[in-house]
């Protein structure tokens, strides 16, 4: 009688799953599984992101789960601390993935809790995320790892639809005092349009140039007038990420009696939660209080509207409150409709 040998493939053979740091030799797989579960490959946002985590490690979490030498997931996550107005750090998974041959065993959660404990290890107790609300399966996924739909909106313009000499124009003056009063935290004026005419662009009034690297003190202290904070090191992080950019430059400043009075901090995103087509994100938009009410924000947004009819980008994203009614009656002004993403949360113990 022979000896029996194990077949391949048993449970004795399979190398075991583990979870480690990706590494710059992983980009490869990375890609190649993202283009098996998306139909397309997305090389540029996936290089982009990696380098970007191995240049600023304490900025990123970016974890693979592998088999032997095999990829066979991977997440990626950002951590922002004054993006979109928050006030505390919190971690942005944009990137999340399982080889389609290897869902179903439960890497998807391994991978949420590696996310978990680099996190805690870094003192960030939250991890957002956005997904369209028809990736019922994606949602699913998100329900059982603890996700709650967040009290905030994504609101998107689509630049196909803005009509550039139109864009954040308010055609009916309102009246004098009915104009809103800043309030602390605030990062938007709600320009009085009602100067405004249909073929008057606010930065055909209010000059709006490129972010330029002389430009962080005078923001950093307009923040500061707007939130009573001092959010140098936010600043000094979104400026070397502006500034590093060797692609479209769509940070911008506005400037009254030649210094600034306003800014527009955004970013160019070819590949977040999933996305197969390139996106612009605002981050910040504030005005120095005391500038307030001729038309900066206006002008800053119709700015970036035409500064993004050039590049094939096809929309504008930001994120708002549920709740900040004003803001979001600025940003329908200029266009913005509520997004078919829904923004999702989870507290990280």
């Amino acid at each position: 009688m022979s000896e029996s040998k194990p077949n391949e493939g048993t449970a004795r053979e399979r190398p075991r799953t583990a979870m480690r740091a990706l590494r710059p030799g992983d980009l490869d797989q990375v890609v190649a599984i993202d283009a098996r579960i998306t139909g397309r490959p997305r090389r540029g946002f996936f290089e982009k992101r990696l380098s970007a985590a191995l240049a600023e490690p304490g900025g990123f979490i970016y974890v693979g789960a592998t088999a032997g030498r095999a990829l066979h997931g991977y997440a990626f996550a950002r951590i922002l601390e004054g993006e979109f107005g928050g006030t505390a750090p919190v971690a942005v998974l944009d990137a999340i993935g399982v080889d389609p041959a290897g869902q179903g065993a439960g890497l998807g959660r391994k991978l949420m809790a590696r996310l978990d404990k680099v996190m805690h290890s870094k003192g960030v107790h939250a991890l957002q995320t956005q997904e369209i609300w028809t990736n019922h399966a994606f949602l699913t996924f998100l329900a059982e790892a603890g996700f709650e739909v967040a009290p905030r909106r994504i609101l998107e313009l689509a630049l196909a639809d803005a009509a550039t000499d139109g864009a954040c124009i308010t055609t009916e003056p309102r009246p004098e005092d009915d104009s809103p009063e800043p309030e602390a935290g605030r990062e938007l004026d709600f320009s009085d349009p009602s100067g405004d005419r249909p073929q008057a662009l606010s930065r055909d009034r209010i000059p709006v140039r490129s972010l330029e690297p002389d430009d962080l003190s005078a923001l950093v202290r307009i923040d500061r007038k707007i939130t009573a904070r001092d959010r140098t090191a936010y600043f000094e992080r979104k400026f070397a990420e502006a500034l590093g950019e060797s692609g479209i430059r769509v940070s911008l400043v506005a400037e009254v009696d030649d210094r600034p009075a306003g800014y527009l901090m955004a970013r160019v995103d070819f590949g977040e939660f999933g996305r197969v087509e390139p996106t612009a994100v605002i981050d910040t938009i504030g005005v120095n209080p005391d500038d307030g009410h001729q038309g900066i924000g206006h002008a800053l947004m119709s700015q970036l509207i035409a500064n993004l009819a050039t590049p094939r980008i096809e929309r504008i994203r930001t994120e708002v409150g549920w709740d900040d009614f004003e803001l979001i009656g600025f940003l329908r002004t200029c266009g913005f409709k509520p997004s078919q993403r829904l923004a999702f949360s989870r507290v990280v113990g």
